[in-house]
């Protein structure tokens, strides 16, 4: 076996040591509840009779029994979403499934999921990221009938799996496996679909031409094929060891998906304390799982929102990371993989070209996962180098290739496509943000330009409409984060800017708010923090400042004078009365007012364990 890298080492033994507190604290509350949970035993009559009431024949009789384990199924379904619509039928076969390996299976509850995809520059979308939390409360009102021996979460895009992550470890004690619905087919390509929305945005093209192509790239059941949050999920799902392997991006519809599924409900029952494999999902996801979540999301180039999410993940099982970990972590794991929009494939040629088993393979013998993990399918992540195929109509696994199949897309651990993994923690006196640069060519990654501000991404897009901004400059876009109006991501900014820097402009965006997991060409510092709204420093910013971008060194500054720049009021929002009512947000008023920092993963839920995980671990450097 290769030894781990030194950075993967060091990164990993102060999390450890940052954790042991909160970890202790969330490990010893999990390990009492297993002593008394699941124990249907412990319900009363009038309980137990609920709990069963609405089911028929033998899964009645099994649950009245108490003699089979009996799998709790948490399902994001909804037919909005065509990542989500397959799972209309996974319940049906996961009860099939369950009843032939000697258990039952019971829908426990369902939970939202919107699409980011539908709210973009809309109001909708500063629920976005709350809906998280929505879907972590909405996971633990699942589980929490006390019913269940193991359980099941069906889930694929954004806030969807982090939120079921984050309310299923508040039941860690509980076996899991998270159960993927895989990608659509592919259709217009990723190029073509980015060239006609920079079309539609000068004019070029009307909205008939534009609706046409958005329609040929979105056509079908599955998750969007581009490499943003949503497949980034199931990436990470993977290589922490809560899907069953290579399951990540298999299409729906298919007879290797349903077998994925149905092996997916036997599996988790061999998981629970009456079948001897005892594997709690609060011990799967452990300090090395995360570092290794974090690892491969910098090896394949993946979604900005993960120095969100991974983060409240973490905290929900009672590990603090933060950006200096991602940041280190970044100068050791070269870029693998290339897929849109760090590249031209989308993840279905990802897949064919040697997907999640080559990536595994590869990313181990350089030292930079760690092996040593358990897993939902046992001790080491070796087994997460195979992939699964049907030999004869029944589901096996099998050796993943040795070579890549196209060296465009994924590449050996020897010959990657650049030496570092291209996020970058960025800081300087506008505060402490982020920045993916994989997908930035190098002579756009510093950037020295004059800000223009703007409290909202419309005034952007107006000032584009009017010509304003056919120069050099980095738009300043404020007042954008979690306390503000939710933290929406900003994606219409992209193909504008896009327009802009094809013309030949030096531009970039700064802002405390966030961009689409396909966060593109444009150098873009985002998730800054403190936010605007928390006094913040990017609330001093004046039109006309020198903004200073480095994001090889790492640096967001604004070249003023000290004193002149310590003098200077934090400007008050001029759209805040506006981000608080309609469209439900009326309704999330308290989240806004409880949002944590970004670097704390912008969660509401504060400390989850122990004591010590209510601070940031920096202060603001600004």
């Amino acid at each position: 076996m290769v030894s781990p890298h030194p950075t993967l080492i060091e990164v990993t033994r102060r999390i450890v040591e940052r954790s042991r507190p909160t970890r202790s604290a969330y490990l010893a509350r999990i390990d009492a509840a297993q002593g008394k949970f699941p124990a249907r035993g412990v319900l009363s009559c009038a309980n137990l009779a609920h709990g069963f009431a609405g089911l028929e024949g033998n899964d009645k009789l099994a649950i009245k029994a108490m003699r089979e384990p009996n799998i709790g199924i948490v399902s994001s379904y909804n037919e909005m979403l065509s990542a989500h619509a397959p799972y209309k039928d996974f319940p049906d076969i996961i009860k099939r499934a369950a009843r032939e390996n000697g258990g039952v299976a019971q829908f426990a509850g369902g939970v939202p999921a919107m699409c980011d995809g539908i709210t973009q520059g809309n109001a909708g979308m500063e629920l976005s990221l709350f809906s998280r939390e929505v879907i972590a409360m909405g996971t633990a009102v699942a589980l929490t009938h006390n019913m269940f021996d193991a359980a099941l979460c069906l889930g694929v895009c954004d806030k969807i799996v982090p939120g079921l992550l984050i309310g299923a470890l508040q039941f860690g004690h509980l076996p899991m496996i998270f159960v993927p619905a895989g990608p659509m087919t592919s259709g217009l390509s990723n190029d073509e679909k980015a060239k006609i929305r920079q079309q539609f945005a000068t004019g070029q093209v009307g909205r008939d031409a534009l609706l046409e192509s958005e329609s040929a790239a979105y056509h079908g059941h599955g998750t969007c094929t581009f490499y943003g949050t949503a497949n980034s999920n199931q990436m990470l799902m993977e290589v922490m060891g809560l899907h069953l392997p290579g399951s990540a991006f298999v299409h729906p519809h298919t007879p290797l998906r349903d077998a994925l599924t149905a092996a997916a409900a036997r599996r988790v029952l061999d998981l629970t304390v009456e079948r001897g494999q005892y594997t709690p999902i609060g011990h799967v996801v452990d300090e090395k799982a995360v570092v290794n979540g974090i690892a491969a999301l910098l090896a394949t180039g993946g979604s900005t929102n993960h120095t969100l999410h991974l983060v409240a993940i973490a905290r929900a099982a009672g590990i603090i990371i933060d950006w200096d970990d991602f940041d280190a972590l970044s100068q050791a794991v070269p870029l693998l993989a290339k897929i849109y929009p760090n590249g031209k494939a989308d993840v279905n040629h990802y897949h064919a070209a040697g997907g999640m088993s080559y990536l595994i393979r590869n990313l181990l013998e350089g030292g930079l996962l760690h092996e040593d993990v358990t897993t939902v399918m046992g001790k080491g992540l070796s087994r997460y180098a195979e992939e699964p195929k049907l030999v004869d109509g029944k589901l096996a696994w099998v050796p993943g290739p040795e070579q890549s199949g196209d060296a465009k897309v994924l590449r050996p651990i020897g010959d990657p496509f650049q030496p570092d993994g291209g996020l970058r923690l960025m800081q300087g006196k506008l505060g402490r943000g982020v920045i993916k640069i994989s997908a930035v060519a190098p002579e756009h990654r510093a950037v020295r330009a004059p800000a223009v501000v703007f409290d909202s991404q419309e005034a952007v897009q107006e000032a584009f409409d009017k010509g304003e901004l056919k120069r050099d400059f980095v738009a300043v876009v404020r007042f954008q984060g979690a306390r503000a109006n939710g933290m929406p991501e900003l994606h219409r900014l992209t193909p504008l800017l896009g327009v802009l820097q094809d013309q030949g402009f030096h531009v970039a965006l700064v802002t405390d708010g966030r961009m689409s997991g396909a966060s593109g060409k444009v150098p873009a510092v985002i998730h800054v923090s403190p936010e605007a709204l928390l006094a913040g420093p990017l609330g001093k910013v004046r039109d006309g400042d020198t903004i200073v971008i480095d994001a090889e060194r790492g640096i967001l500054d604004v070249e003023i004078d000290a004193g002149e720049w310590n003098a200077r009021a934090v400007a008050a929002p001029k759209h805040q009365a506006e981000n608080e009512v309609g469209f439900g947000r009326e309704l999330f008023g308290v989240f806004r007012a409880a949002a944590a920092p970004a670097e704390m993963g912008a969660s509401v839920f504060g400390p989850l364990v122990g004591e010590g995980a209510e601070q940031p671990i920096h202060a603001a450097k600004s």
